[in-house]
């Protein structure tokens, strides 16, 4: 049996006959370098991480670029850590998988090791060593948008919030606060520059960075926590920059059929697990092969050379332009409206909904209405990256990926989404946002899957959203088969610009919605109808 840890390295020929490519460096020697002069450090150690960050530098490794491999630090999950970081040594099992069934495998080294940032753990003084070491270039983050909230819909602090800002910089729990502690403690080392760098589906995501992690420093000095001095170092970005990016791959959960094969090929343990926050997880990661990473250039302490692995670096409004194109337009919009209708209708493939007539022409007409107000950032076409979402990714029957999945924490990507597109339109007129008709569908359809009724009638798992207690106690008294029971309960969510970008009534939008929701609870059947209403009879 082939064994995904460092003494099951050994046995290359083993490894080879089951096709399965090996790191082509000293990966014992690279650990040794990477602990003692640590270079690149990231929190969230899931699986876009796994499959893309950490590969990229295992490139960088094979070809000479880099000697040092990566850090894993994780804020949220620790079973992570415990269940498919230790047991393996850091290693991870790659599988990118092609639309024609074929299929890559690599084992991915570049991981040195994986930490939990947890302030009262056994890796906590290990953390802060690495983060106050002069040779660390950059701490990238993959935590998700709502690693980055420290409100609530109403605007007031999270409890895990108001309990870090009290506890100051030796108590962080929260992962804008846990940033902050880290950086407070390189000022006190002497303050050597460092890179802070959202890689996270989030609009201006080096921004949002900045703002969740000044916001807790900011606090602990007005509590006196931390001096001003610290502040005026974390506010020099010529001292502690936060670069924005734009990041594109999928990578869902772990496949059953990936697990099987990789048991007939000789791998053993293959386990897929789930933690305790719900999250499906694996030695191994199954991938798609395409991937982009769109960063900003601005690493006051140098950095990787990532443009090796085929990462674009370029100036911030470039980022910008890229990050709109895909986030906002040419792919994550599509995903949300696919995995709400996707849920109410039954699907458990994101490839399978593709096959859909209705389902596809909603996708098409969400990417033709949101085109228009695209910028093309020059380094990716608009137009190509939607025909190859539309046509050769989302259908790719290799990727196991799931409208549950995607419609986790939806209330944290809507404004991403499609606030940055109302807010455009509106930029044009008044007109023009009024005028939008597919934006709205999406967001009926999402109220009606937050109901956990299902197109059939039949009660439906809502998957885990950090807002859900919040907005289904708005939707009480709203039955499946009574529309009349809709009485003004959509307004609270409909108005709240903090979900949509935008207050809809105000828009021109929320009547619409409310209407087409209306025509969702007719019963059995009425989501189908009405968007087959709304899609299939209109031209994209």
């Amino acid at each position: 049996m082939l064994h995904l840890n460092m003494q099951g390295l050994q046995d290359r020929a083993a490894w080879a006959q089951a096709g399965i490519r090996l790191p082509r460096y000293d990966v014992a020697a690279v650990r040794a370098r990477t602990w003692e002069a640590p270079v690149w450090l990231h929190f969230g150690a899931g699986n876009i991480f796994r499959g893309f960050l950490a590969a990229a530098q295992q490139t960088l490794l094979n070809t000479g670029r880099a000697d040092t491999g990566i850090l894993a630090a994780e804020s949220f999950d620790f079973q992570i850590i415990d269940q498919v970081y230790s047991p393996y040594d850091a290693l991870s099992l790659l599988v990118r998988m092609r639309a024609d069934g074929s299929e890559e495998r690599e084992v991915i080294a570049s991981v040195a090791g994986g930490l939990k940032a947890d302030c009262a753990g056994p890796d906590w003084a290990r953390l802060t060593r690495v983060f106050c070491s002069p040779t660390l270039q950059m701490a990238s983050f993959t935590i998700t948008e709502k690693g980055y909230a420290l409100t609530d819909l109403e605007k007031k602090p999270l409890p895990v919030v108001e309990r870090d800002l009290a506890a100051g910089p030796e108590g962080p729990r929260h992962t804008m606060s846990i940033a902050a502690a880290l950086l407070y403690r390189r000022f006190q080392a002497g303050g050597a520059p460092i890179a802070m760098v959202s890689m996270d589906n989030c609009a201006r995501n080096g921004e949002k960075l900045r703002a969740g992690v000044l916001s807790m420093a900011r606090g602990w000095a007005e509590r006196g926590l931390v001096e001003s001095a610290f502040l005026d170092w974390l506010e020099d970005e010529g001292r502690v920059s936060f670069p924005w990016s734009m990041i594109d791959k999928i990578t869902p959960h772990p496949s059953e059929r990936v697990q099987e094969e990789l048991g007939r090929l000789g791998v053993a343990d293959m386990a897929i697990a789930r933690t305790n926050t719900g999250t499906l997880i694996a030695p191994f990661v199954n991938a798609e092969i395409t991937e982009y990473l769109v960063l900003e250039d601005a690493f006051p302490n140098g950095r990787p050379a990532l443009e090796g692995a085929g990462v674009y670096l370029t100036d911030r409004t470039t980022v910008e332009k890229a990050e709109k194109m895909k986030v906002g337009t040419c792919l994550n919009p599509l995903h949300t409206a696919l995995a709400v209708y996707g849920c109410l209708l039954g699907y458990t493939s994101i490839a399978a909904e593709m096959g859909d007539a209705d389902l596809k022409a909603l996708v098409e007409h969400i990417a033709a209405e949101s085109l228009p107000v695209v910028e093309d950032p020059g380094i990716l076409s608009p137009r190509a990256f939607i025909d190859e979402v539309l046509h050769e990714r989302f259908p790719n029957p290799a990727i196991p990926d799931t409208p549950q999945r995607i419609a986790a924490d939806t209330s944290q990507k809507l404004p991403v989404r499609y606030g940055g597109t109302l807010r455009r339109y509106a930029r044009q007129s008044e007109q023009a946002l009024a005028g939008l008709e597919f934006a709205p569908l999406v967001f009926a359809g999402w109220c009606r899957y937050l109901l956990g009724v299902d197109d059939r009638g039949n009660a439906m798992p809502v998957s885990p959203d950090p807002m859900l207690p919040q907005l289904q106690a708005h939707l009480k008294g709203i039955e499946v088969g009574r529309p009349d029971s809709l009485a003004g309960q959509l307004r609270p969510i409909l108005s709240n610009a903090a979900l949509f970008g935008v207050d809809l009534y105000a828009a021109g939008l929320g009547e619409r919605t409310e209407e087409m929701f209306r025509d969702m609870l007719a019963g059995p059947g009425a989501v189908r109808a009405t968007l087959h209403r709304n899609c299939v009879c209109k031209q994209p």
